[in-house]
């Protein structure tokens, strides 16, 4: 007769190794992790800052070119009509009459569009001018 000495033990329950399986999840979790874009531009609460600087003496071999709200352009205080870069640049050659390397002023309302500032910056890098800048108005301070 066979002897059995089994009897009193109990068998123990198979157990699930959870290390390969949180192994896997965490390589998911890096690869989405770095395949995932964020767009934080919706986000930003942009204060524009004021120029608390000495007003600056007019030079001679500046440019002033205007830009209101509604993306009407000047330049030095004559109304423009240009819907492109390259009338733009044109415009600005023509008022800048052979002077060498002037300075373009943009005075652009606060209200006017991102687009129309870009294109008068456009317009004056193809008329080779690179020398821009731009007028703000003075916080009272």
């Amino acid at each position: 007769m066979p002897l059995n000495f089994q009897r009193g033990q109990q068998k123990e329950e198979p157990e699930i190794n959870l290390v390969p399986m949180i192994d896997v999840l965490l390589v998911i979790l890096i690869f989405l992790m770095i395949t995932t874009t964020y767009s934080k531009f919706s986000e930003l609460e942009i204060n524009l800052p004021e120029a608390a600087a000495e007003k600056q003496e007019d030079r001679p071999n500046e440019i002033q070119v205007g830009v209101d709200a509604q993306g009407n352009y000047s330049i030095n205080k004559k109304p423009v009509v240009a819907a492109s870069a390259e009338a733009l640049a044109e415009e600005l050659k023509r008022a800048a009459g052979g002077r060498p390397d002037p300075v373009i002023v943009i005075n652009a309302d606060a209200k006017a569009t991102h687009q129309s500032v870009i294109r008068v910056m456009e317009g004056a890098r193809s008329a080779g001018y690179p020398h821009i800048t731009f007028t703000v108005l003075q916080s009272a301070s």
